[in-house]
């Protein structure tokens, strides 16, 4: 059975993180999952499924690097705290899965067999230098993107694209029920599917609202206010339903006849897919994105690109006017190859290729 210590930097959640969906389908393995120091870190360890058990790392004083004593003092408390755990769990040299670059700082505390670091997203925040030192130290880096790959690649190269995936078979169930809020519109509906950032940028929903006012603009997800949300809720056409459960949202997805998305200001040169696609992906429904000048285009043959708030509006039309299978079969094979249960394949093959599982 092998053994692997994750070092999680987000928590356990009911809407699984990327993390989460890799860990819970490592086949042959025992993990231990560790979330962010919080309030259930006296709690024992939950088991979410046969050999994975989540525990939380216990708060302790924080300090600057500069600080020298009391940065390592830090560092050294949190990986006690491990090592008892696995003691406990009777784990000698794990695997070690690194998800941010602070996580460098435990390697020097926590025995081990090899390093794993998974890197999802863009560390500004961070020290450059730790990131750095972590890409140095790992046996295989799993980048989310291409980007990604070459911000790294300095640093390491042993490093495989390891994009975003989605719960396949939750977007493809047959017989999904209309929610609700959804029975009754009589028109075409057009939705987008994840939180509304106050940074999300919304000009291209404005421009397609008040281009096709017989339809209707759903979103989906958490909201948060800002001058455009406040905007379109002046809107006849448009909806926002707040966030609903995991298992619901494919409900919702089925009932749309084209999906959106949409981008961050802050996020305008990421090239890392969200979720979000995949799962429009799995729908087969038609897709319209937003894509600023700099960004490439993700699956430009079954996507429809969009590089103006103008153009959004009239690929909006197009794609209610989308006829034949050929596009949404292509999109759910799109979607079928980037489930999470390919996705973990992919990581065991390349693990057990250098030896690590």
């Amino acid at each position: 059975m092998k053994q692997i210590l994750c070092l999680s930097c987000t928590p356990w959640r009911t809407i699984p993180t990327r993390t989460q969906q890799l860990m819970i389908r490592l086949k042959d393995a025992q993990v231990l999952f560790f979330e962010p120091p919080g309030r259930r870190w006296k709690d024992p360890g939950r088991n979410m499924r046969p050999g994975l058990t989540v525990y939380t790392l216990p708060p302790v004083l924080e300090a600057e690097e500069r600080h020298r004593l009391l940065f390592r003092r830090h560092y050294r408390k949190l990986a006690n705290y491990i090592q008892r755990r696995m003691d406990r769990h009777r784990f000698r040299e794990p695997l070690l899965w690194c998800t941010s670059p602070e996580q460098v700082h435990l390697l020097e505390y926590l025995p081990h067999r090899g390093v794993v670091y998974d890197c999802y997203r863009d560390w500004e925040d961070f020290s450059p230098v730790w990131e750095s030192d972590l890409a140095l130290a790992a046996d295989v880096i799993f980048a989310a993107s291409p980007g990604l790959r070459h911000h790294l690649a300095p640093c390491n190269d042993n490093i495989a694209i390891l994009p975003n995936g989605v719960n396949h078979l939750m977007f493809t169930r047959p017989n999904a029920e209309c929610p609700r809020e959804l029975a009754g519109i009589p028109g075409p509906v057009l939705g987008y599917c994840g939180v509304v950032w106050e940074d999300l940028d919304l000009a291209p929903v404005a421009a397609a609202a008040g281009e096709l006012p017989g339809c209707t603009f759903v979103f989906l997800g958490r909201v948060e206010d800002g001058p455009m949300v406040r905007h379109l809720k002046r809107f006849p056409n448009v909806r926002f339903l707040g966030r609903r459960p995991p298992v619901e949202v494919p409900d919702y997805l089925a009932r749309f006849d084209v999906c959106l998305n949409l981008q961050r200001w802050s996020e305008q040169y990421d090239d890392i897919i969200p979720t979000r696609v995949y799962e429009y992906l799995s729908s087969g429904k038609p897709t319209v994105s937003m894509f600023y000048p700099e960004q490439v285009e993700h699956f430009p043959d079954v996507v429809y690109g969009a590089h103006s708030p103008e153009e959004f509006a009239r690929l909006c039309r197009r794609a209610l006017a989308e006829t034949g299978d050929w596009a949404r079969l292509r999109r759910q094979e799109h979607g079928a190859s980037a489930a999470w249960s390919v996705r973990a394949q992919q990581v065991t093959r390349i693990l057990a290729a250098i030896g690590l599982y």
